[in-house]
């Protein structure tokens, strides 16, 4: 695999040397404290102690520093987290009939083997939780665990500092896998707020071919699961090598009242492609950090997204290309509705420097507004300094047309069901593009069962 993993930029544990600069956040400290309860050994515990290390002289993003600057944290603030051992019993989760043998469950962030099921995979593929591993495969998972670019970023580090565990995709050189592979990360919420931190590793060696879906949900048809409040902080990690091809749906469903911040980091090499459908559609406040990295010429990235929010809810997608060698393409495209006092956050960036001659690159954010007060806040970003390239960014921001409305009325529909059908167009256009068929099915439901969308 021609992925070159430079050193973790995660400081070691002498790096921070001045005592004084440690533990600057005493709510960040509480949370580093409450994940790193559980100790582990080896190469791990090394891993985790560096990252502690890096969260204790860090702080929480306030609204003044750029990034964070329409995504405020503070009624996070207010709440104190518990690590929560998971509760297996009578869970309730949709199974896609592709994935029925090949998915990994883990509630309140531990593996639940009883759930999962791993058996008819070809071989050259492993799919395993990492206490699974053997010897060598945990090695091998070593050069690549928290090596991606950004993983100084406070909450990234503060998943690394919490590692007990981790949902591991190898694919090997050459295996082509037909089958999805479901990764399914359940909330149980109890009478406490909990947090519990998802930890994903993706490797796609040279010309390999795989299908995932990560899914972040909470326990259905429990009484306390709509209001119980939860924190899910969730870090993916996938590496592309050389002509592989890695197609991804990040499915983002958690309570109304949970907290949901994700880190997905991608190193894309020569000639691959990666594909990435990200959809949002729970939580009282969500964040999602999309990050790319182009290693190889000739790569190939599309990104879809759809963030479908109502109420009180902040949704926040902050995505970064970096496309750093020649003849890079990529294709972004973003949709958003929101309705009655939601708040959409999407900030888009794409780097093309100088060397980077001959990119293709577009980014397109739409916007479809349902309420007078509902709000959303853009800012694609082109940012070039090569001369030989093709770039485009726009982002749109519209309401319902009435003349639209009228015309479906006029052909017996009534308004309310005109809205929602055009709604759901809006939102299809995003949606059909998954890969998995039972998905899109479950989906397009979810979006048209959405009652308080339809309404002012």
């Amino acid at each position: 695999m021609n992925i070159q993993v430079s050193p973790s930029p995660i400081p070691n544990s002498n790096a921070v040397s001045l005592t004084s600069m440690l533990d600057r956040d005493d709510y960040l400290t509480g949370l580093l404290n409450q994940v790193t309860a559980n100790k582990t050994e080896g190469w791990l515990q090394e891993l985790r102690q560096s990252a502690a290390n890096w969260v204790r002289h860090s702080i929480l993003p306030t609204t003044r520093e750029e990034e964070w600057r329409f995504t405020d944290l503070s009624s996070l603030r207010k709440v104190q987290f518990n690590v929560e051992a998971g509760n297996f019993a009578s869970l309730e989760f949709d199974i896609l009939p592709e994935a029925v043998n090949s998915r990994l469950v883990f509630v309140n962030g531990v593996f639940a083997p009883d759930l999962s099921a791993v058996s008819d995979l070809p071989s050259g593929i492993v799919v395993s939780n990492l206490a699974g591993l053997s010897a060598v495969e945990q090695e091998g998972v070593r050069q690549y665990l928290a090596q991606a670019e950004g993983a100084q970023e406070v909450f990234t580090a503060l998943n690394t500092a919490g590692i007990t565990d981790a949902a591991v995709v190898w694919v090997k050189k050459n295996v082509v896998v037909e089958t999805p592979i479901h990764l399914v990360f359940i909330s149980v919420v109890g009478e406490t707020a909990t947090i519990s931190q998802p930890r994903c590793l993706v490797v796609a060696e040279s010309g390999s071919q795989v299908t995932l879906v990560e899914e972040y949900t909470n326990r259905r048809g429990a009484e306390s699961a709509e209001d119980g409040v939860y924190f899910t902080n969730a870090v993916t990690e996938v590496w592309v090598g050389d002509n592989a091809e890695v197609s991804h749906t990040r499915i983002e469903q958690e309570g109304a009242e949970a907290f949901h911040i994700g880190k997905t980091a991608i190193a894309q090499a020569r000639d691959s492609l990666y594909t990435c459908h990200a959809i949002t559609l729970g939580a009282k406040l969500s964040r999602h950090n999309l990050e790319i990295l182009q290693t190889g010429e000739q790569t190939q990235t599309t990104l879809n997204g759809l963030t479908i929010i109502s109420g009180k809810q902040l949704s926040d997608t902050h995505s970064a290309i970096a496309l750093n060698y020649p003849h890079g393409t990529s294709d972004q495209l973003h949709k958003c509705i929101v309705g009655d006092r939601a708040h959409a956050v999407f900030n888009g960036k794409v780097f093309v420097p100088k060397l980077a001659q001959l990119t293709n690159a577009s980014q397109l954010n739409r916007n479809l507004l349902l309420s007078s007060k509902a709000r959303v806040d853009t800012k694609p970003q082109l940012e070039i300094t090569a001369d030989n390239v093709k770039c485009a960014h726009g982002a749109t921001v519209s309401q319902l047309e009435d003349d639209e409305i009228f015309y479906l009325q006029s052909r017996g529909i009534d308004e309310n069901d005109a809205r929602k059908l055009l709604i759901n167009a809006f939102a299809a256009e995003v949606i059909n593009k998954i890969p998995v068929p039972s998905l899109r099915e479950i989906l397009l439901n979810t979006v048209n069962n959405l009652k308080s969308l339809t309404n002012e």
